[in-house]
């Protein structure tokens, strides 16, 4: 009961966590935005916000390796590993929003109405198609509610199969895209924004090559296979094998 009353906690801070987060970057609703706060010296908020991301791709790269897991489970219990990892994540997360130091000189700023409108459109669905790859996979074991189910109802834990729902057919890491849509499709750029996004989107790389190594070890050729021909983050036409025989 404790362990699952821990990872339920858990979800809920990650889903405040995630809501934050749209509000951080979209400059809308939450008390302090990418924008708000006392803007610093150029050179310390470059330095600040760089080591703040920098913080944040260690802690999720390091945390999600296999190597890493077997060594933490041997002190964090096995049913709430995930939930700790999300926990964590989140804290994170939250010295990025609490520490970020705004720069607000204006990289681009398009002015056209439907253009502004189409840009917004295009974020804001970004964190919806984020949020909707996690259902196509398993969306409660990605962020732990699954392990400490399982463990309350005292059955053995096994990992979702590998699966390809739609969108996996079409890049692999739609999550991701999710994100990245959502943070460069905005029609008012600041530095520190751009920063922000830069600095996420290098995170996103380095995670995905990294995640991707560790699953061609786990899933072996059906991965491999699954790899080479999928895109991993930019959707590409289908192939068209030619049907003329000579």
């Amino acid at each position: 009961m404790l362990y699952f009353a821990y990872g339920s906690l858990c979800y809920v801070i990650f889903l405040a966590t995630f809501l934050y987060l749209i509000g951080f970057v979209e400059d809308w609703v939450v008390p302090k935005s990418i924008n708000d706060g006392a803007e610093a010296d150029r050179p310390r908020a470059l330095l600040a916000n760089i080591s703040l991301m920098a913080c944040f791709g260690i802690q999720h790269s390091i945390m999600a390796r296999p190597a890493f897991k077997k060594w933490w489970t041997r002190i964090v219990p096995v049913p709430i590993e995930r939930s700790t990892f999300v926990l964590m994540t989140c804290v994170v997360l939250g010295l990025v929003f609490w520490q970020w130091r705004p720069i607000r000189t204006i990289v681009w700023n398009v002015e056209i109405d439907i253009v502004r409108d189409l840009l917004i459109g295009v974020s804001v669905g970004g964190w919806l198609l984020a949020l909707y790859a996690t259902f196509l996979i398993d969306h409660f074991d990605l962020f732990g509610l699954r392990q400490v189910w399982f463990h309350l109802r005292g059955a053995d834990y096994h990992h979702p199969p590998f699966a390809m729902p739609y969108l996996y057919r079409l890049v692999r890491n739609p999550l991701m895209l999710g994100f990245l849509l959502a943070m460069w499709s905005w029609p008012t750029m600041s530095c520190g924004r751009l920063l922000f996004a830069g600095g996420m989107t290098a995170c996103i790389l380095i995670g995905v090559r990294c995640e991707e190594r560790d699953l061609l070890v786990i899933l072996g050729d059906d991965y491999r296979r699954y790899r080479e021909r999928t895109p991993m983050l930019i959707p590409r036409p289908p192939r068209r094998e030619s049907s003329a025989r000579n």
